[in-house]
């Protein structure tokens, strides 16, 4: 009886192990899945590395756990500096002189951004292969490294643009153009010629890649469903709730039946066990019962020797007397 309650027991520690980290999962997720919001958290976390701030010193931050992949820095600059004197290499952009910052500010923190494999997660391209991760460059105002959900700055180029150098870049497939892409704040997408090979340009801040025409072959026409019948739906979100769900029974299905089986091998020892035991004593009764040099006799339920001849027969002494 104790070995049930004891199997429960396990049966949920395990459930909650299997569940609580997916579950976690999801409601930290859920709270990032635009861009703009995770700009916003970026920047957080970006200036939190600023523990003794220098002017012109680059600072790399770190991510949160939930999204390890994506690494991102920061860099302060006076406003004035940054005009006259520009950015000769912030990681893979080179920003040169007569950059204009609005709304006017004394300094201001450069933030940089590299997605990683979350590119496609927070900029889906329809059609498009990245060749190169999703590079951002954002500006904030630097007057308090505490704030968080700060408005970005509007940077210009007002000559030459800002470059981009992609120091990860995918081979080019046969037959393909490579092309620059750039994302700014507001959504919009904008396409430009790659210089060099790895080599973009720009005059705004934005988030930027590489990317190349998707060649993959066109789906094939879908056949009308006869009268009466629903058509088959492709998979959908709620549809990806049905198989995490699915995932969730099959894990919780994989721990009752290794239960059961613990179970089952458990009783199945002991029966052998005592089987055994019995085993032994009908063969050790066998033995007694051979070796035994008085006769046995059964009384009631149990055995005792019994004797196989009379004592002998008392003799009067006048019977010897000659």
């Amino acid at each position: 009886m104790g070995l049930l309650p004891r199997s429960h027991a396990m049966l949920v520690v395990l459930i909650w192990i299997f569940w609580l980290p997916k579950r976690s999962a999801e409601l930290v997720d859920s709270s990032i899945r635009d861009h703009r919001t995770l700009d916003a958290l970026l920047q957080d976390y970006a200036f939190r590395a600023f523990v003794r701030p220098r002017t012109g010193i680059v600072y790399d931050g770190v991510v949160p756990s939930n999204l390890t992949g994506i690494s991102i820095s920061a860099m302060r600059l006076r406003r004035g500096s940054l005009k006259a004197r520009g950015v000769k290499a912030y990681k893979e952009f080179e920003i040169p002189v007569g950059v204009v910052v609005h709304p006017y500010v004394k300094r201001l923190v450069l933030v940089y951004q590299n997605l990683g494999n979350w590119s496609t997660v927070y900029y889906p391209l329809a059609n498009y292969v990245y060749l190169a991760p999703v590079l951002g460059l954002l500006a904030y105002n630097a007057s308090d490294l505490s704030a968080k959900n700060l408005p970005e700055l509007d940077i210009r180029a007002s000559g030459q643009p800002i470059s981009l150098k992609f120091s990860d870049v995918k081979s080019v497939p046969d037959g393909s153009v490579a092309k620059c892409v750039w994302f700014n704040l507001h959504g919009l997408v904008n396409f430009s010629n790659v210089v060099s090979g790895n080599v973009c340009s720009t005059f705004e801040q934005g988030h930027f890649s590489i990317v190349v025409e998707s060649t993959a072959p066109s789906p094939a026409p879908v056949s009308p469903a006869p009268p009466g019948e629903v058509p088959n739906e492709g998979p959908t979100t709620r549809g990806g709730g049905k198989k995490k769900n699915t995932t969730v029974w099959i894990v919780v299905g994989s721990v009752v039946g290794g239960l059961a089986l613990l179970v089952f091998l458990g009783v199945l020892a002991v029966w052998v066990q005592g089987y055994k035991h019995r085993k032994k004593m009908q063969q050790m009764e066998k033995a007694a019962e051979v070796g035994e040099a008085l006769h046995m006799t059964s009384v009631g339920n149990t055995k005792a020797p019994a004797a196989m001849v009379t004592r002998t027969q008392p003799t009067l002494e006048s019977e010897y007397v000659p």
